[in-house]
């Protein structure tokens, strides 16, 4: 398996406030004992818009590798602290890492017609925002690439910004005062056309972060567009259950390199570079300095979930379904 970490902005294209060095990058799982053409899987974690989370990265893109994908975990920009508001710089960095893999699809031994997201949570909602939105976001450098996804699963994923929304991450996309035309243009369901990609949606009816009728308004919007979907509900279960199986359980994740970002953050704020409220910063960093026997505890909360921990083998027969090889 080749693995190996693309910065996916080069010098001088990405100045985001909070970067501290950061730079949004893709992390490779491709197999390397034969040539052929597979599709690609990229992996979008969740967390709020305030976080890229480590349970829904690696974890999963070695779940596809294994279905015989070649995979990517991307590391997008992401506001920790509400300080600087993402507007739509996440989602120029998901297109331009779609059009950096299409660019190298023949090094990748990728399908450039078979690129699927894989997103969780505020990682859904961004996936989903490329899906409506891709059209809106041009590139200087790989604008020749379509950003355009072939499919999309969309796991526990946020949509909408209405009754029903999970407010931290519009809070952290958009800033506490968002306009209104912003919170209608992040709203998806309302933003969903013919020309959106086919969407795999799952999401258990009990998730008590992101409710389920997120997912609802978007398979009704998909329906009403007349874009191919599928909508599993499993009856129970938290938020943020990534695979639901044994490995997850056991917080065998994988690499935690999606915490770069927000790791350079917890460091300037311990160093006094970043000034925040003492409130703020009991909140902040406590997270980063968990012992071992507490890290324990909090993974002693996770159980195995079999009803759910079907969803990928369910994707992987849809996408076999609906993007056919030509």
């Amino acid at each position: 398996m080749k693995k190996e970490t693309l910065a996916v902005w080069q010098e001088g294209e990405y100045s985001y406030p909070l970067a501290f060095g950061f730079v949004p990058n893709l992390v490779s799982y491709i197999h390397e004992e034969d040539t052929q053409e597979r599709p690609c899987m990229l992996v979008v974690p969740g967390g709020g818009y305030c976080v890229v989370s480590p349970t829904e990265g690696e974890i999963v893109a070695m779940e596809f590798y294994e279905k015989g994908y070649n995979a990517f975990v991307f590391t997008y920009t992401t506001n920790p602290l509400m300080l600087e508001p993402l507007k739509e710089q996440s989602m120029r960095d998901l297109s331009r890492a779609i059009r950096l893999i299409r660019s190298r699809a023949g090094e990748f031994h990728i399908d450039p017609c078979r690129l699927i997201l894989c997103g969780f949570s505020a990682g859904g909602h961004l996936c989903a925002s490329v899906c409506v939105h891709y059209m809106d976001v041009e590139d200087g450098r790989y604008g020749s690439f379509s950003n355009r996804p072939d499919a999309a699963i969309l796991s526990y994923p946020v949509i909408t910004s209405a009754d029903k929304a999970h407010r931290g991450s519009f809070q952290a996309l958009l800033g506490m005062d968002a306009a209104e035309e912003e919170l209608e243009y992040m709203s998806l369901e309302k933003q969903v056309s013919p020309q959106t990609p086919p969407c795999f949606l799952w999401q258990t009816a009990t998730d008590e972060a992101v409710p389920v009728e997120n997912s609802y308004l978007f398979a009704e919007a998909l329906k009403e567009n007349g874009v191919p979907f599928a909508h599993h509900v499993f009856s129970e279960g938290r938020h943020g259950l990534s695979l639901a199986n044994e490995k997850w359980a056991n917080g065998e994740y994988g690499e935690p390199y999606t915490m770069e970002q927000t790791l350079k953050i917890a460091e300037n704020v311990k160093n006094g570079n970043i000034q925040v409220s003492e409130e703020v910063k009991e909140s902040f960093l406590p997270q980063f300095e968990r012992s071992e026997e507490e890290t324990k505890a909090l993974l002693a909360e996770n159980s195995p979930n079999d009803e759910v921990a079907v969803w990928p083998v369910l994707a992987h027969q849809w996408i076999k379904a609906v993007l056919k090889p030509e």
